[in-house]
Formats: C-alpha cells, structure tokens, sequence
C-alpha cells in the first residue's frame, strides 16, 4: 500500500471480484475505492463521535475522473477536522438529502396552519400565491436549500410583470411558511430565505369616479341589463362571416352581476361582502345587511333607499340561498372579472377597478361633509388613529350618513330629470 496515493497511482489500481479501498497514507480516512466494473472514486471514512463502537460511514467525494486529487485531499482534510471536532458530516448530509421540498411544506402549511384558522378567501388568496407564483419556481426543491437570492429573484420577476403589490404579498407569504416551518422542526428555526428581501415601495391606490364618470357607469348598467353592450368581432377570423350583424352584436350581463356592481357602489362594501352576500343577511325591515364574517368580523351595513330598492327588484333564485346567484345552480358568483370589463370598456372608465367603486363611496360621503370616523364605520375600518371611536357610534347617525351618500350616488348613477344633482365635492381618502 503507497504511502500517499497519486493519480497514476489510483487510475492504475487493478480490478477484483469485489470492491476494495486503497487508503492514502497522509489522511486517515481518505483512500480510492475501485468497483469491479471499473469505477474509482475518492471516498472518506470515520467513525461517527470517534468511538470504536460506531459504525464506520463513508462519503463519496467524486469520481477520480472528475475531481482533481488536490481538491479531493483538501476536502478530505476538512472533514477529517469536522469529525475530530465531534461532528458526523455524513448525518448531516442524509439529513439534508431527507429534508421536505417547499411543495411538501405548503401542504403541510395550508393544512395545519391556515385552513384550520383563516378565513375562507385568505385561504383562497394563499392559495392562489402558492399555486400562481411559489410552487411553479421553487416547489420542487429543498426548502433548506432556498437562499435569499433564490427569493429575491423571484419578487424581481412578479415585479417585472407589473405585479408590485403582489410580489411583495408573495414574499410575505415565503417568510411566513418558513417562520412556521422552523416552528414545526420542519426546517432548522431561524432559517428564513425570505427574511431581509427589500420590498417594493407600495403607493396607495386613491382613484374614484367624478359625477360625470358615475353617470356614465349609470347609463352602462342600464343600458347591459337592457339592450346589451355592443361588441365587435375580429374581421380577420374565419367565422366572421357567421357573426350576427352589426345591430345584433350585443351582450346582456346577469342582472345578478348588474345588483352586485350597483350595490358595491351604493353600500361601498367588499368585493367578497356582497359576492358572498346571503338572503338571510339581509334585514329588509330595519334596512340593513348583517354580515357574520366580514373582513373585520361581524358587522351591520346600513341601506339606503336606492340599495334597498336594489335588493328588492332583484330576483331570488329558488336554488341556493345567495344574493348575487353564479352560472350554476344553487352556487355564488365567484367573481366579477368579465362583466366589469365590459362594463368600464363601454363606459370609458380608465384606470378603475371594482374596488373603485368602494373609493368613490367614501369620497362622496367625506364630500358631503360627514366625518371620517363615520364614513370609516360605515365601510367597515379597522380601528386605527382614525377608527377608534367606532364603537360608540349611534345607528341614527349611520343609518342617516349611508342615506346621504347614497341618495347622491343614485342620483348622479340615474342622472334623472328632476332629481336634484348635488355635485360631488371631494375630499381627504379616510
């Protein structure tokens, strides 16, 4: 046996009917273990704790093809001192080949963590994230193995595409599994990829609709629900010619997405609110909605007359027992995506989403002159600076403010003659 292997050494030793080391002389440990079929690779062994009684493992550092001498000297040398210090890098190893995937912490995640606790829509909205945006990147590795780099690269590509506001959800949300899987001996505690990635700066979202700009809205949803909405076809395709003419191209939109639109204007609640609005929350006869599980817990929303007059004109499907009734029987509408589009193209409205529509309702009511801590009851705040003086806030005064505003709103919505059109006067968002 040499004293020292070499390379011509270790690519010279002959083959036998079984596998067999050849040690080197200046490492313990360190040696060339030759396979009958003609593999040799630099391997390293110990005893674990450096007791006799422990059994001997062994590390494969690479082939001798592949890894330079030099380099497999050195690495042998390190572990050498890592387990004369006490440490089992082979332990370590398997432990880290055996640690979960992301996608295996998800599961675990959603299931124990979330679903139990949450909400039905921030179960949703987490979801969505894992499935969207985590999962397709990182899903399949290691979660031991993400660094901050891995993460941060994947909140500049969200970013990229336009999506800041979610980029930054997203790493919150990779912070936030790894916190608990630390937690739950999942991962090493502590371990955090997603801990010191630089957000994106965040700009409040302050857009709502002018008078001129709910009157056109108005005239939209009537027109929708009526006639329909004029479209166009693509006279390039081949089936244009089967198209309806031009007098015919129109699209009715479910009176069901028509209420809802009107009432997120008309009451300024959640999408998720109204969508998940149920006859039995609705109190006709005191003139208000109670919903039970609304983002801030359980609230009344006061009706106006035109809100009221929304829900009572609205037809109630036998099957289900939801307000705004979806494509199928018996099931709610899961969102408003195609008719709001149709609806803002026709209208000309840019630069407007659903939740506008919420803005707007506040604006109007701090225009005509009622208080922020009102305003703010009425929309369902959290307490803040601002919010924490709802609690004593009578019925009286709420059930006239949502009047006011809603008064104004239906009548720039139906810009009918006659009907006194106050002019919006804008003020500070709440």
């Amino acid at each position: 046996m040499p004293k020292k292997l070499t390379q011509t050494v270790a690519e010279a030793l002959k083959l036998r009917d079984r596998p067999y080391v050849v040690y080197d002389g200046s490492i313990p440990g360190f040696g060339c273990r030759v396979t009958p079929a003609g593999a040799r690779s630099w391997i390293f062994e110990y005893r674990p704790g450096g007791g006799r009684r422990a059994s001997t493992r062994r590390m494969t550092l690479g082939r001798i093809d592949a890894l330079p001498l030099a380099k497999a000297r050195k690495a042998a040398e390190g572990l050498y001192h890592r387990t004369r210090l006490g440490e089992d890098p082979a332990g370590v190893r398997n432990r880290e080949r055996a640690a979960p995937t992301v996608n295996a912490l998800i599961e675990r995640y959603m299931a124990e963590e979330i679903r139990p606790a949450r909400k039905p829509s921030t179960t949703a909205l987490y979801a969505k994230y894992f499935r969207n945006h985590i999962a397709p990147v990182l899903g399949r590795r290691q979660a031991n193995a993400i660094n901050y780099s891995d993460v941060a690269k994947l909140h500049r590509a969200i970013g990229a595409r336009g999506s800041r506001v979610t980029a930054n959800r997203v790493v919150a949300l990779i912070s936030s599994l790894y916190g608990w899987a630390g937690k739950a001996g999942e991962i090493a505690r502590g371990t955090n990829p997603a801990r010191d990635v630089t957000r994106f700066k965040e700009e409040a979202r302050t857009r709502y609709l002018s008078d001129a700009e709910i009157a056109r809205l108005g005239e939209t949803l009537a027109l929708a629900e009526t006639d329909g909405l004029p479209y166009e076809i693509d006279d390039t395709s081949p089936t244009r010619k089967h198209a309806p003419k031009p007098e015919n191209r129109r699209t009715r939109i479910s009176p069901h997405a028509i209420a809802a639109i009107r009432l997120l204007l008309l009451t300024g609640c959640r999408l998720h609110e109204i969508l998940g609005l149920k006859w039995d929350d609705v109190d006709f006869e005191r003139g208000l909605l109670v919903l039970p599980d609304s983002k801030t817990g359980a609230r009344p929303v006061w009706l106006s007359a035109p809100a009221l007059a929304v829900l009572a004109e609205l037809t109630r499907i036998r099957v289900g027992d939801h307000v705004i009734a979806g494509d199928r029987p018996g099931a709610p509408r899961s969102d408003l995506n195609r008719p709001w589009r149709q609806v803002v193209k026709h209208a000309g409205l840019k630069g407007v989403t659903l939740h506008t529509l919420r803005h707007t309702h506040a604006s109007v009511g701090v225009g005509a002159g009622i208080g922020l801590p009102l305003v703010g009851a009425l929309l369902g705040h959290r307490a803040s600076s601002t919010t924490a003086r709802y609690a004593h806030i009578g019925h009286e005064p709420a059930r006239r403010a949502s009047e006011t505003i809603g008064g104004q709103i239906a009548a720039a919505l139906e810009r009918q003659r006659g009907a006194p059109i106050v002019e919006i006067r804008r003020g500070k968002r709440p």
